[in-house]
């Protein structure tokens, strides 16, 4: 398994001792802690998973009983399995697929048995090119798209998390959201870096379909 990357903050650093890939997984900690997100036997699909902390995380969480699910354009190593850390978690996949087209997501959960799924996490960022507004725009297209595939493969009340920038489109991005819905709320992760414009966005599909 790939030794994590330990730049010199709190975070990284614990990261690294307790065996996860990224810092983010605090970030999800957090939220799980909040929301009760994660609960065993549950179907998680994690969009922009790589380098995969977060499938970490929740494959443990959901056990033997639930599945795992990571898509990312990258390549992600294996999740290794939480009590064997030399053996890869049987309940955990990864697909090296475009976020953005989100008709073959959709496809390849089906071709993997997953009709609909109890979580939806999307942990993603754009590749930043330095304009604030334009970098802003790319992580609400990011974050629309994740919320469409929840839309089509949650359950009733079925819960999906995104990341997004903060910026001149938010505003707008969460008063349309509200429309499809329930329980929106906006978190800013404590394991965010200083000056970060990133929140995570939790929201829940409602009982009666769309």
């Amino acid at each position: 398994m790939p030794k994590p990357y330990i730049p010199n903050d709190k975070w990284s650093q614990r990261a690294a001792k307790e065996g996860y890939r990224a810092r983010s997984v605090y970030k999800l900690m957090e939220l799980d802690d909040r929301f009760g997100l994660i609960k065993p036997g549950m179907t998680v699909v994690d969009l922009g998973a790589a380098p995969g902390s977060w499938m970490q995380y929740a494959s443990k969480i959901v056990g033997p009983s639930g599945s795992v699910l990571g898509f990312d354009l990258q390549e992600i190593t294996p999740v290794e399995d939480s009590e064997h850390k030399e053996k890869v978690a049987d309940n955990a996949k990864t697909f090296v697929m475009d976020i953005m087209d989100t008709y073959a997501i959709e496809d390849e959960l089906r071709k993997n048995g997953v009709r609909e799924a109890d979580l939806v996490l999307a942990d993603m960022a754009p590749n930043t090119s330095g304009i604030k507004d334009m970098d802003q725009w790319k992580s609400i297209e990011l974050a629309t798209a994740a919320l469409a595939i929840g839309k089509d493969i949650l359950k009733p009340n079925g819960k999906c998390v995104v990341k997004v920038f903060r910026g001149a489109d938010f505003d707008e991005f969460f008063h349309n959201l509200k429309m499809d819905w329930q329980e929106p709320v906006i978190v800013e992760a404590t394991a965010s870096r200083d000056r970060s414009r990133e929140v995570y966005v939790v929201v829940r599909k409602p009982q009666l379909a769309f």
